[in-house]
């Protein structure tokens, strides 16, 4: 039996974490998978058939299965915790295609479809799971830096970043509106680019990831808010394109270290 958890949810990816009490060493019957998935492991491990190739599942083992393809699960260890990572658009996929994948340009075909799981990789998959507050863009990056370090060709393998000047418009845009750039995939589509080529130049030329330097951008604006006196905080969160109050204020005390009401009384004083 299998038990699921949606973390987060968009049109273009889904975490979901998968707990599963099965306990047969038995093959299941064949599943079809409508998605790219890859899958990472809490606790626990399992096997899995992917078209005839067999991986056993574990902390250190991932696995990626494609759209279409059929799938068999074992049990012999009894259950299990894992996180699944659905690919709904082509555009966050990167390498993840019909039956190849990419490497420094080339389409490659899989033939295990075994992933490595390093430190670096866990670490991403710790910071997915964490990742929930602005699906905006926190979450799509780290979903990118997952699926980067998933399919990665050697341990150290990085693409170059692209030119300073995308990182510059990418900026303008956001400093322009930022509830226009309301996701990592449509800012990426204004600009031309695919998200995952512009998280990875914005980091390298500004310093921080995208969705810190909108909310840096937004608890600016907030702060100046505040200072002009602003005492409806759901509608300064709705205004500044938070989810609600609640996201304003843990984005404003990870920034700051104080909620929106103690900066509010701290300015009056």
């Amino acid at each position: 039996m299998r038990t699921t958890r949606t973390v987060i949810e968009t049109r273009h990816f889904a975490i979901r974490a998968v707990a599963c009490t099965d306990d047969h060493p038995r093959w299941s019957a064949p599943e079809p998978a409508p998605s790219a998935h890859i899958v990472l492991v809490q606790r626990g491990h399992f096997r899995v058939d992917v078209e005839g190739r067999k991986v056993t599942a574990e902390p250190a083992t991932g696995y990626l299965h494609l759209p279409g393809e059929e799938l068999r699960f074992a049990h012999p260890a009894g259950g299990d915790v894992c996180t699944a990572v659905t690919l709904s658009d082509d555009e966050l996929t990167g390498g993840v295609r019909a039956g190849s994948r990419a490497v420094r340009g080339r389409s490659v075909p899989v033939g295990s479809r075994a992933v490595r799981v390093d430190a670096r990789l866990e670490l991403a998959h710790r910071l997915l799971l964490r990742s929930g507050g602005d699906p905006g863009f926190a979450a799509a990056e780290a979903v990118l830096d997952l699926v980067r370090l998933a399919l990665r060709e050697q341990p150290h393998d990085t693409p170059p970043p692209g030119r300073a000047d995308l990182a510059e418009r990418a900026r303008e845009a956001v400093l322009a509106d930022p509830l226009a750039a309301a996701g990592l995939v449509e800012l990426a589509r204004m600009l031309d680019t695919s998200p995952s080529h512009l998280s990875h130049t914005f980091r390298h030329h500004v310093g921080m990831p995208v969705s810190r330097y909108r909310n840096r951008v937004r608890v600016s604006r907030a702060l100046a808010r505040l200072d002009q006196g602003e005492t409806d905080l759901a509608a300064l969160a709705a205004g500044l394109g938070f989810s609600d109050q609640a996201h304003l204020t843990r984005v404003m005390r990870a920034e700051l270290g104080h909620t929106p009401g103690r900066v509010r009384a701290l300015l009056a004083s």
